[in-house]
C-alpha cells in the first residue's frame, strides 16, 4: 500500500517549496516531485514601459542571496537589447565580481549544510572557515561592484567607473593572501562530505547538462531550442501541478542539470553524479572562481575607460544576458523599442533544476528527501515573486522603487 509524504514548506533556502514523495510499505520513495510554492514573481511586468536602466535596479532585488548574477544578467541583456558593446575594462571587472560572488555563494551554501554534513566537533571549525573566505571575497565585490547586495555599480553600459591601482593593488594582495585559506577550506569540505555517511547513489540524475561556461564570459542563448511548459502539464498529478507557482523550463524538449556538478562535468571533465558529488563540485568550484578572479584583476588597466555612451532607443531585438551564477544559468531577456522596455524575462537556475528533483528522490528511504533538496540548492524566491495588493480595490499597499 502506498503512503504519501508531504513536506511543506521545506527549509534552509530562500523561498517555499513543498517535497510529496510517495512511499510503499519498506519505507522507499518510489516518486517524488518538488516544486515552488512561492507566489508568482511581478518583476517582469514592473520593468516594462520603464528606461532600460530601471530593470538592473529592480531585477537584482529577484533575489537577496544572488544580486550579483542576477543585475549582470539584466545589465547585458540590456546591453544587447540596446546594442551596446561594453569596454574591455567592464568586461573583466564583471568577470572579478562574478567570480568573487560565485566564492562567496559556495560558502554560503557550506555553512547551510554544516548541519548535514560536518561533524559537531569540527563545527565552529567550519563557520570560522566560512567567514573568513566570505569576508575576504565580498570585499571584492563591494570594492568594484559598489556593494554585494544591492550592486549598484554595475551599469547597463559598462560599470559606474573603473578601479584605481591603488584598489588593483590592495585586491590582489587581499586575495592572494586567501589562497592557502581557501585551499584548506575546500579540502576540510571535501573531506566532511566523504565522511558524512550519504549513500553514492544519492540524488543521481541523467539529464542534459545547462551550463553556457565554466565560470563567465559566454553571452549565447538558442531560443529555438527553449521551451516551457505549466506546472500542470508536467506533473502526471493535476493537483499537484496546481500548487506550483513557476513555469518548466525546457531545453531541446527536455528538462535539464545545471549548477556546479553541471559546469564541472561539462568543462572540468568531472564525473561523479549526485549529492556526494554536487557537494565535492561546489567546492572544487571555489578554485575555479578564484582563478578566473585573479586572472580579471591581473589584466585590469585602471586607466582603461569601463563605460561607453549609448543610444537608448534600443534595437527593437530581443538582448540576452546570460550568467553563470553559484546555482546554475541564469538568463534575463529584454527588447527595448523607442527608449522603453517592452518585453522581459528571467529564467533563473531555480527553475531549471526543480523538475529534476522527481527522479532524484526515487528509491531511498524516505528520510533521506530532504538531502536532495539541499543538495541542488534551490533558491525558490529566484524562481516566483509577486506584488502586494490591497485585497479590496488592488491599489499597491506600499511602492518603494527606485526611479531613475
Amino acid at each position: 500500500m502506498k503512503d504519501r509524504v508531504v513536506i511543506s514548506p521545506t527549509t534552509r533556502q530562500e523561498g517555499h517549496a513543498e517535497l510529496v514523495m510517495e512511499v510503499d510499505d519498506e519505507g522507499i520513495v518510489t516518486k517524488g516531485m518538488y516544486f515552488s510554492i512561492t507566489p508568482v514573481r511581478g518583476l517582469e511586468k514592473m520593468v516594462l514601459n520603464k528606461a532600460p536602466e530601471t530593470a538592473p535596479v529592480l531585477c537584482q532585488r529577484i533575489c537577496g542571496v544572488c544580486p550579483i548574477p542576477h543585475t549582470l544578467a539584466s545589465a547585458e541583456a540590456m546591453d544587447m537589447a540596446l546594442g551596446i558593446e561594453i569596454p574591455k575594462a567592464a568586461k573583466l571587472l564583471r568577470k572579478a565580481v562574478a567570480a568573487a560572488h560565485g566564492i562567496n555563494s559556495a560558502a554560503i551554501h557550506h555553512f547551510l549544510v554544516a548541519p548535514d554534513v560536518v561533524p559537531e566537533d569540527k563545527f565552529v571549525d567550519a563557520v570560522n572557515s566560512v567567514s573568513e573566505v566570505r569576508k575576504n571575497v565580498q570585499y571584492v565585490v563591494d570594492m568594484i561592484a559598489g556593494e554585494g547586495i544591492h550592486p549598484s555599480d554595475i551599469r547597463v553600459g559598462g560599470m559606474a567607473r573603473n578601479i584605481t591601482p591603488f584598489t588593483k593593488e590592495r585586491l590582489i594582495e587581499r586575495m592572494t593572501a586567501l589562497k592557502p585559506k581557501l585551499e584548506a577550506h575546500v579540502e576540510f569540505i571535501k573531506n566532511c562530505v566523504a565522511e558524512a555517511g550519504l549513500p553514492a547513489d544519492l540524488g543521481v540524475v541523467n539529464q542534459p547538462l545547462m551550463a553556457m561556461d565554466a565560470t563567465y564570459g559566454t553571452n549565447d542563448f538558442d531560443m529555438d531550442k527553449f521551451s516551457e511548459v505549466l506546472p500542470e502539464a508536467w506533473y502526471d498529478d493535476p493537483e499537484i501541478g496546481k500548487r506550483g507557482c513557476s513555469v518548466i523550463p525546457l531545453w531541446e524538449g527536455t528538462n535539464v542539470e545545471t549548477g556546479p556538478r553541471a559546469r564541472m562535468e561539462k568543462f572540468s571533465g568531472f564525473k561523479d553524479k549526485g549529492v556526494v558529488a554536487q557537494h565535492v563540485a561546489r567546492a572544487d568550484e571555489m578554485l575555479k572562481n578564484y582563478e578566473a578572479c585573479m586572472e580579471a584583476l591581473d589584466a585590469i588597466d585602471p586607466a582603461a575607460p569601463a563605460n561607453v555612451s549609448y543610444d537608448k532607443r534600443g534595437t527593437g531585438e530581443l538582448g540576452f544576458g546570460v550568467i553563470e551564477g553559484p546555482r546554475g544559468t541564469d538568463v534575463h531577456m529584454a527588447k527595448v523599442v523607442e527608449g522603453k522596455t517592452q518585453f522581459y524575462s528571467a529564467i533563473v537556475p531555480t527553475t531549471w533544476n526543480i523538475p529534476t528533483m522527481g527522479p532524484a528522490t526515487e528509491g531511498f528511504h524516505h528520510e533521506l528527501g530532504p538531502h536532495v533538496i539541499r543538495a541542488y540548492d534551490p533558491c525558490l524566491s529566484c524562481a516566483t515573486h509577486v506584488m502586494v495588493v490591497d485585497d479590496e480595490d488592488k491599489s499597491i499597499l506600499k511602492n518603494e522603487m527606485v526611479r531613475i
